[in-house]
């Protein structure tokens, strides 16, 4: 059969919703440029022109027509070895996004995908289609999906309200003042325009949602949200780090053996507990500085900014400034947690670090001690929420900027117990730390718990916990876990237990 029928054919059996989330997922927002075979083609233009003609005619000809370049480029594209192009990143997103839609053109050549996921250097369970769509765009979906028709257009009012932001747009005045949402997609169109004129103006990004959630808050609730769903959950929804589907994310577990009992069981319960949590797990036994840079170096490919989100766990001895690692050698511990959180391919992403190491020799031991109360005071202030926005600075637009991003943001590092003091382990089963945190994170898949929760819950868990010393002196102690968090969203554990089995055989 003609390809020419085929597209059309193929064009004609997608719903307008459809082909809206279609040409979002594709045209998606933080696509690397410029790349290999990029062009200067305005994304302005490209991405927001075709959704605002949609809007003001009723008709999808101009999606159509984006829709059909797309697939004819990818019919002409030759798989080059060696570079990375910007083509390459774009056919997996499309593909990933036909395949989410259940929309896969019968005609779509898969040995190219194939081609370009080996370029990727991806794993065979790297080639999960999920993999390759964007968590932020899945969540911005949702919140589509929650509003009404009416809504939308309520919240564009909002939008045009901010002359500064839409000065000389002309994207803006093609749609016009006044929206008719109810043809069918046309809700859609307007939302995922709305969103990507938001993030090419630098309002929003995957972390930084506060301008779309303040244009949500002003719409009226009984006429804007579908039925289930308030304006409070929907912008609730955007609160918490995009982490939809499969995988949860990348999971790295280092871990000193030599001279550590019950280190083989730490790494047995971490790579479990990171499967069930549904991320794709690797293994670094015995870590040297060589093997870390070499892990660190790994971590920049191209392939890893698919991942929604980083944990590494680190079990090994140290001392209250070090880590030591398996050839004795002995590394900073600020600059290892330094180093991986400014990695590029999980900026904006949550990064959460497990340190199961000892931080000092001191015990806060149980045999003598005595306990005296202590109170703190201070002056107290009953002042009423009206007067305290009062005071408050007013913090215009103006002078808020989500550009540039302190690399330790979006970093949540966690202590197996507090400076200078011991971290306990069992002779057979290893750190009790990393035990209570397997335990813990385990039953709570699936209950919309989010990890600093889980974490507190862990803190009260192990200070219960009656430990001994292994030297002559049989000490009983008690050890306390904390963490640091530069977190700017919650990051809520999945709602899906992954059996191992449906990890390894996911589909594809």
């Amino acid at each position: 059969m003609d390809e020419v029928i085929q597209v059309t054919q193929w064009l004609s059996s997608i719903t307008p919703r459809k082909k809206a989330k279609l040409f979002f997922f594709t045209t998606h927002a933080d696509a690397p440029s410029p790349m290999v075979g990029s062009n200067d083609v305005d994304t302005h233009e490209e991405t927001q022109l075709p959704l605002a003609t949609t809007v003001a005619l009723h008709n999808f000809k101009n999606i159509d027509e984006f829709l059909k370049k797309k697939v004819n480029t990818f019919s002409c594209y030759n798989v080059i070895e060696n570079e990375i192009t910007k083509t390459d990143y774009e056919y997996l997103r499309f593909y990933s996004a036909c395949k989410y839609l259940d929309v896969v053109p019968p005609f779509l050549d898969l040995e190219k995908i194939s081609a370009i996921q080996n370029k990727f250097e991806m794993t065979d369970e790297e080639r999960d289609y999920r993999l390759l769509l964007d968590s932020a765009d899945l969540v911005l979906e949702k919140v589509c999906d929650s509003l009404k028709p009416a809504g939308v257009p309520q919240m564009w009012t909002a939008l045009r309200k901010d002359r500064n932001l839409i000065r000389g747009v002309k994207t803006i005045d093609i749609i016009g003042f006044f929206v008719d949402p109810n043809p069918t997609g046309i809700k859609e169109c307007l939302f995922f325009f709305i969103v990507r004129f938001l993030q090419k103006a630098d309002k929003i990004n995957r972390v930084n949602t506060n301008r779309l959630e303040r244009l949500i808050a002003q719409c009226d609730e009984s006429s804007s949200c579908e039925e289930g769903k308030t304006i409070d959950f929907i912008i609730d929804s955007l609160r918490f780090y995009p982490t939809e589907l499969y995988p949860f994310g990348f999971c790295l577990i280092m871990c000193v053996i030599e001279g550590r009992d019950g280190a083989m069981q730490e790494i047995e319960k971490t790579m479990e507990i990171s499967r069930h949590l549904g991320m794709i797990t690797h293994t670094e036994k015995n870590p040297t500085k060589e093997t870390i840079e070499l892990v660190r170096k790994e971590l920049m490919k191209p392939k890893y900014q698919f991942y929604s989100s980083f944990t590494c766990w680190f079990m090994s001895h140290g001392d209250s400034n070090s880590i030591v690692l398996a050839d004795g050698e002995t590394i900073e511990r600020e600059w290892f947690l330094t180093s991986f959180p400014d990695i590029s391919t999980f900026q904006l992403k949550p990064k959460v670090f497990f340190m199961v190491s000892c931080r000092g020799a001191n015990k806060f031991s149980l045999k003598g001690d005595e306990f005296e109360g202590q109170s703190a005071t201070c002056d107290y202030y009953d002042i009423g929420s009206a007067l305290i926005r009062n005071r408050m600075l007013d913090i215009t637009d103006s002078v808020r900027d989500i550009s540039y991003v302190q690399p330790m943001m979006d970093t949540l590092v966690a202590y197996s117990t507090i400076l200078d003091h011991l971290s306990g382990r069992a002779d057979t089963h290893g750190s009790i730390y990393v035990d209570r945190a397997c335990v813990l994170m385990s039953e709570n898949i699936s209950r919309g718990r989010s990890l600093t929760e889980i974490l507190e819950h862990l803190s009260q868990d192990l200070h219960e916990i009656l430990q001994e010393t292994m030297d002559e002196d049989r000490i009983v102690y008690k050890q306390a876990c904390h963490y640091d968090s530069f977190f700017r969203k919650t990051l809520k554990l999945p709602y899906t237990r992954y059996p191992k089995e449906d990890v390894q055989s996911a589909p594809q």
